[in-house]
């Protein structure tokens, strides 16, 4: 059987633009000879649409919307589309995420996706009412002779052979498949993180193998607030060998065959190294909140240091140079080396530039607090004024400009506050929000080796400083990268408590300052800006810690 597999890019909200999307992707794919076409979850009204599912009415104009993808498909093959879907008056939720079976102009089957994740950035208990268990027959579509097995994302992640550790309340894929389905399809939109596609390769391939069906899986592409999704839509055979990958980061209208004469492999070729990952993800992150946000410029302070770099070739990429403005505010504390650096920098890239001299700004704020101040000694308050000053300047420009601000401040610092509120967290989008000081002199490394040299070589071997006084130095106020990103990565992402973090290892006092200052940060990241997922857990969504506590971590 002929699979047409539709990754596409849907924006939230966006009906119309979603339906004429997946319509032009359905002909396309049957234009190829596909026999039964799918598309992802929610292809319908986007995903994730958040609390959009609670107005009873864009759940109803959603499944309108899939009615008229339904009668412009008539003559093509069925298509199997995502769609929330009303439960009705005796549901406790106001709907179900359905996957719809279109044909022949009308919506002839719904299945209803089982289980519903509330980890990590996932809260679908607050707006889906979960399909009953029963026996998996409500999944079963009986089609031309053939018996197909339709899941949605999350109903196919629970094999009990597989996650030998977690105990499920049950298996929608395995009931199911107890039917002798010819084929299982998954619809899904499952986000990116770092090493992500080998597990779900890896997993997807033992359920085929397990249960002797072929399985294709359907991902969509994009960005989505602060959710990438990677697209890598995979279809394996009866073995559960890999004979499919659509390319990742990108459109993609593939026909391909897992079960019976199964044609050559069509697998895409990809590069799972960490820093291609995190490019990839952070050029398509950038350029669709960009673009989904109606913005078509961006400005970003350069300070000559390597996260403005990263975040200036990053935007460069993903929306061209001719649409940012960097902006360099120096100060009396500013090198001239980071001066020379940041306009290399934009040279190389082609992207416009600025000047904005901060000492008078600096001079008429000392004037204003002289008396305010007086008795009291020079500290960090007077080094934040310098921050809150550029950020004032930033956000005049984005105002007068209607140009998005992005803030470039990277996960360590963001996890111990070593940034200023109000100063350089100003901004509309946080592009290396989620990526470590250590992996963004790697990612500099890999962009001047992939993309043409864009980053001066001063800017990766200079000592990372904010320069707001005389010959300051990260490392003056945390310990060096290398072990912060260790004890960073421990607590945020494996959840160890400060004593287990000790027992790796790690020196008692180091990791008690770090812990420290993680606890007392909360309420900056509180008020950050939304940035983009990378790794297992970041500062968006899925970190949900209180302000007013006190941590026995």
């Amino acid at each position: 059987m002929n699979i047409g597999i539709l990754q596409i890019n849907p924006v939230v909200g966006d009906m119309d633009g979603n339906a004429a999307m997946i319509v032009e992707a359905a002909q396309e794919a049957a234009a190829q000879g596909a026999q039964l076409c799918v598309a992802p979850e929610l292809a319908v009204c986007g995903y994730p649409p958040r609390d959009m599912l609670f107005y009873e009415a864009f759940v109803r104009r959603a499944v309108e919307t899939a009615q008229g993808i339904a009668e412009a498909l008539k003559d093509g093959p069925p298509l199997i589309v995502g769609c929330p879907e009303p439960c009705g008056p005796d549901c406790a939720r106001a709907a179900y995420n359905s996957a719809f079976w279109l044909e022949g102009g009308e919506i002839r089957k719904r299945f209803r996706k089982s289980l519903l994740p509330t980890y990590d950035v996932f809260d679908e208990a607050r707006y889906f009412e979960p399909a009953p268990e029963h026996d998996g027959s409500a999944s079963i579509m009986h089609t031309g002779g053939r018996t197909i097995a339709v899941t949605v994302c999350e109903d196919a992640w629970n094999d009990k052979d597989f996650w030998p550790a977690r105990r499920y309340r049950h298996d929608p894929l395995e009931l199911a498949a107890a039917h002798g389905p010819d084929l299982i399809v998954n619809l899904s939109a499952s986000p990116f993180s770092l090493g992500k596609q080998q597990l779900r390769e890896r997993m997807l391939g033992a359920v085929a193998a397990k249960h002797g069906i072929p399985l294709v899986y359907v991902n969509q592409w994009g960005g989505n607030d602060d959710l990438v999704f990677d697209g890598r839509s995979c279809g394996f055979d009866a073995s559960g060998t890999l004979v499919h990958r659509s390319p990742g980061f990108t459109d993609d209208v593939a026909v391909t065959r897992v079960s019976g004469p199964v044609a050559p492999p069509t697998i895409a070729d990809d590069d799972f190294d960490r820093p291609s990952e995190i490019w990839n993800a952070l050029v398509l992150g950038v350029r669709d909140y960009v673009r989904k946000s109606g913005f078509n410029t961006v400005l970003l302070g350069l300070s000559g240091g390597i996260d403005s770099a990263a975040t200036a070739v990053i935007a460069a990429h993903a929306l061209g140079p001719e649409n940012i403005l960097g902006v360099l505010m120096p100060s009396p504390w500013s090198s001239q080396g980071s001066i020379d650096d940041s306009l290399e920098l934009a040279r190389r890239l082609g992207i416009r530039t600025m000047t904005l001299p901060i000492e008078p700004a600096m001079k008429a704020m000392e004037a204003t607090l002289a008396e305010a101040f007086e008795g009291y000694p020079q500290d960090t308050t007077e080094e934040n004024i310098q921050s809150r000053i550029r950020g004032n300047l930033l956000m005049a420009l984005s105002n007068k400009y209607r140009s998005l601000l992005l803030t470039t401040g990277n996960k360590s610092e963001l996890a111990v506050g070593y940034c200023t509120i109000y100063g350089d967290m100003s901004g509309g989008f946080a592009v290396i929000s989620d990526v470590p000081k250590v992996d963004v002199f790697r990612l500099c490394v890999w962009m001047n080796e992939h993309h043409g040299n864009p980053v001066p070589e001063a800017i990766i071997t200079k000592p990372p400083s904010a320069e707001l006084r005389p010959d300051q130095k990260d490392e003056d106020s945390l310990p060096p990268y290398e072990v912060l990103d260790a004890i960073l990565a421990l607590h945020i992402e494996k959840h160890l408590t400060g004593p287990e973090i000790v027992e790796r290892g790690f020196d008692k006092d180091t990791v008690a300052q770090v812990l420290r200052l993680v606890t007392i940060a909360e309420f900056k990241r509180r008020q950050a800006a939304p940035g983009i997922k990378l790794t297992s857990r970041s500062f968006g969504t899925g970190w949900r810690m209180p302000l007013a506590c006190k941590r026995p971590l």
